[in-house]
């Protein structure tokens, strides 16, 4: 007798389904802000085109399987690096500096394009494939293969994160080193090498962070650090005390947060004035308008997503496809809890938007590049449906 076996390669409708809440959620919200907002422009038509682009991406990257993902990695790689340098170097006719960051090419008619948002998806890409390629190479793990592969993983990621900070744009860094660490959590290097490090890393912030407080002095003499450059820590901090200049945006995120209570005050019915509302602070409108009941529907949205992609990676047989699941699962939950965390005053403002919610087109284009891999992955997972063996 033979064995008979039928597979199907499927579209993952719960992940659809998910995104699909997302964008009615951002429309609402960015439809919201817009129309108390310092500009003019219309931003739910621009975010509902970059999604339909977002959407013919993932359609794209949907078709790609684990062997043409590897293939074009360090492609994928390379013109990220050149987007990055290419950002810095252009002219300010082409690249535009915006509140300070030279991160954007501006793009007629959608607005602007920030090359570290793909670049982000990149990296996801090539640290999979670093510690997949590592692995198979070396079967007997020591000390030594182990260090090789955090020198490796370190390298890959420290390169994109020179240029994004010579543009200069701190946040956005910190999301490389978010991606960073989750892959080094399940890289398998052994605790011995990495508990001193994060040890150390422990030790570095917390002195830092002495030092801005109590002794910003000895920054500004050695480091060379502008007193002026402590302000968003200060204001952080103690926002009311800075509410006429760096604590500005934060007071006023927490007045409409706190005043939405737990329904909220209903759509579209906001009162409380606050700048970029659709981008960096879209949380504050949600929470204003819809309470503590509607941003908690927002975090459980997210914890769906969230679930939903781990469940990805548990399930894949393919150690490639788990790494690739880690590092999307990495960028996007360092982009929901600093972003949140930001508006609500628990962790400093940095200018990271939340994920497919915010107005912006390179995010959303980032944020679905990395959910068009999840696509592939289930599109191109086999699922035997009849077994028989003689």
């Amino acid at each position: 007798m033979t064995s008979t076996k039928n597979t199907t390669s499927k579209l993952d409708y719960s992940l659809l389904f998910i995104l699909l809440l997302l964008f009615f959620s951002s429309c609402i919200a960015i439809y919201s802000a817009q129309t108390t907002g310092q500009y003019k422009e219309n931003f739910l038509l621009k975010q509902i085109i970059w999604y339909i682009i977002s959407g013919v991406i993932v359609a794209g990257v949907m078709r790609l399987d684990s062997d043409q993902l590897r293939k074009i990695t360090w492609y994928a790689y390379g013109f990220g690096m050149l987007l990055l340098l290419a950002v810095i170097v252009a002219p300010s006719s082409i690249a535009p500096t915006i509140n300070g960051a030279k991160s954007w090419f501006k793009i007629p008619a959608l607005g602007s394009l920030q090359p570290s948002e793909f670049m982000k998806v990149f990296v996801i890409l090539a640290l999979a494939r670093v510690i997949d390629d590592h692995h198979q190479k070396n079967l007997v793990k020591t000390i030594k293969t182990d260090f090789w592969l955090l020198v490796k993983l370190c390298l890959v990621t420290m390169a994109p994160i020179l240029l994004i900070m010579k543009q200069p744009d701190f946040g956005t860094s910190l999301v490389f080193i978010a991606i960073l660490l989750g892959m080094i959590f399940i890289s398998g290097i052994s605790w011995k090498l990495l508990l001193p490090l994060f040890l150390s890393g422990v030790v570095i912030i917390g002195t830092t962070f002495y030092l801005v407080l109590v002794h910003p002095d000895v920054l500004e003499k050695y480091l060379g650090v502008k007193q002026y450059q402590f302000g968003r820590i200060y204001s952080w901090l103690d926002p009311y005390n800075y509410q006429s200049s760096e604590g500005y945006q934060l007071t006023k995120s927490l007045q409409a947060i706190g005043s939405g209570q737990t329904t909220g005050k209903g759509f579209n019915h906001r009162d409380i004035y606050l700048p970029e509302s659709q981008t960096d602070f879209i949380f504050s409108v949600i929470g204003e308008e819809f309470g503590f009941i509607g941003s908690s529907v927002l975090i459980g949205l997210f914890f769906l997503l969230i679930y939903h992609i781990t469940r990805v990676g548990l399930e894949t047989k393919n150690n490639y496809y788990s790494y690739i699941c880690v590092g999307v699962i990495s960028m996007i939950t360092f982009h929901v809890f600093q972003n949140i965390g930001m508006c609500i005053g628990l962790l400093p403002i940095t200018g990271i938007p939340l994920p497919f919610i915010s107005y912006g087109g390179s995010a959303l284009l980032g944020n679905m590049l990395g959910v068009g891999l999840i696509f592939s992955i289930r599109f191109h997972s086999k699922k035997y449906m009849f077994s028989t063996t003689s």
